[in-house]
């Protein structure tokens, strides 16, 4: 097998236009109508579970906000900025609440105070509703107060058809029994389905033979399980 099919290219930079909306259309329109100055709302608390696609929507919210250009507060994952960054920023994003340590909920508790009186807006995601968090009781309610969705993650079928839409942009068909074989085959997050599928289109031109399942399985047996 051609060293061409090793080549799995890193997921692209997440945006609110790559974002695979299944289930999840109210939470889109929402956010869109957020950056737009369209909504009442300026405080957003997102819910779901692994691979529901709630970091996708923080990183895509950073990317479209500093295209205004407004000023970003962006952290990693169980992180927040300080006070006076905040207040600073006219978009702070927390991801996963339920990962701060006891100065990061207070952190938050004080921003979401503080910004009441501003006009930043502030999207935090965690797992779980708010009334299920096991952070500081205070804190939960200031979340429950917020502008809640859950984002639910995808079902298979959406998630197939997530891969016969992708394979039709790049120019062929996908029949949707290759699609299911990879949906239990391969990682089942959808930045690693699609970077499997571009890499088996390419090989699929390279030695001119149709994407099918035994070319799929042909491309999986040699692919580090790490790729």
């Amino acid at each position: 097998m051609k060293q061409l099919v090793f080549d799995i290219a890193p997921p692209p930079q997440p945006t609110l236009e790559n974002f695979v909306i299944g289930p999840n259309a109210e939470v889109l329109a929402n956010l869109r109508a957020l950056l737009a100055g369209a909504s009442h709302e300026r405080f957003v608390y997102l819910w779901g579970g692994t691979g529901s696609g709630k970091t996708h929507l923080l990183q895509a919210l950073a990317s479209a906000a500093a295209a205004h250009p407004w000023r970003v507060c962006n952290t990693a994952a169980g992180t927040v900025c300080r006070e006076e960054e905040a207040m600073a920023c006219d978009l702070v994003l927390v991801d996963d609440v339920l990962q701060l340590d006891a100065a990061g909920q207070n952190r938050l508790f004080n921003i979401m105070n503080q910004m009441r009186d501003g006009s930043g807006l502030l999207v935090v995601t965690g797992p779980y509703a708010p009334i299920h968090l096991n952070i500081r009781q205070d804190l939960a309610s200031r979340l429950a107060q917020c502008l809640v969705f859950q984002v639910k993650c995808l079902s298979d079928e959406d998630k197939a058809q997530a891969l016969m839409t992708h394979a039709q942009g790049r120019g062929f068909t996908l029949p949707y029994e290759v699609a299911a074989y990879l949906l239990r085959k391969w990682k089942r997050d959808i930045p690693s389905l699609l970077a499997v599928l571009d890499a088996l289109d390419r090989y699929s031109l390279e030695i001119k033979r149709p994407v099918t399942v035994p070319l799929a399985r042909e491309v999986l047996a040699q692919l580090p399980k790490d790729a």
